[in-house]
């Protein structure tokens, strides 16, 4: 297998399932992006945290707000959920979907100052391992389950190496036609400078007749 391949398969097993995490303040909104295929499902749960809990108030009404923007710059879901949740979309074009996340915090739900963070877990497929599927199934299932997990590896590496071919075939036809202006840009700057020298020259030679030089 090729370096290439391999850097490919990395990269979609590391994007298959991202956890992560970072702060919002109040009333901020952060945004992630998403390399996504087309006609994939993705998964997302996360979980709104003080960093510090001592100084944190359990408000009722703290939330987040979850925003999927597709590569046209479309909103595809907007949607309000408490201290936590799950959602899922299914990615109807190929490119980047931004992810955005903003809390309804103020200071009345957090000490002034205070920053809150934002676990995400960002899972692509139709199936995901559950963790706990070791100690509430039968290993026949968890097994199974392990199986769908792969097949849904493969077919998000399949369609991520049909989406690098497509952006490669839309670069090389950029560059192609690119070359081609260039090159004809370059045809018309010398047809415009032996126009503009021919010209000098029978200018200077009328000059010259008018002036009983030659």
């Amino acid at each position: 297998m090729r370096p290439r391949d391999i850097g490919i398969l990395l990269q979609c097993h590391l994007m298959l399932a991202a956890a992560m995490y970072f702060d919002l303040g109040e009333q901020e909104e952060k945004c992630i992006i998403e390399d996504i295929p087309v006609d994939m499902l993705v998964t997302s749960q996360f979980l709104l945290q003080p960093w510090d809990v001592t100084g944190f108030s359990h408000s009722p009404h703290l939330g987040v707000t979850v925003k999927v923007i597709d590569p046209n710059h479309e909103v595809q879901m907007s949607k309000r959920f408490g201290k936590s949740g799950k959602f899922t979309f299914t990615a109807h074009a190929s490119g980047q979907h931004y992810l955005c996340f903003q809390t309804n915090s103020t200071r009345f739900a957090v000490f002034a100052g205070e920053r809150l963070k934002l676990h995400l877990d960002v899972q692509m497929g139709e199936h995901s391992i559950d963790p706990s599927l070791d100690r509430t199934k039968e290993n026949m299932e968890t097994l199974e389950n392990s199986l769908s997990h792969m097949i849904d590896q493969m077919m998000y590496i399949a369609r991520k190496q049909e989406y690098q071919r497509e952006k490669e075939e839309a670069f090389r036809r950029i560059s192609e036609e690119t070359n081609s202006k260039v090159l004809w840009w370059a045809v018309v700057q010398i047809c415009v400078l032996l126009s503009v020298g021919f010209w000098q020259m029978k200018r200077l030679k009328e000059f010259f007749i008018a002036k009983k030089l030659v």
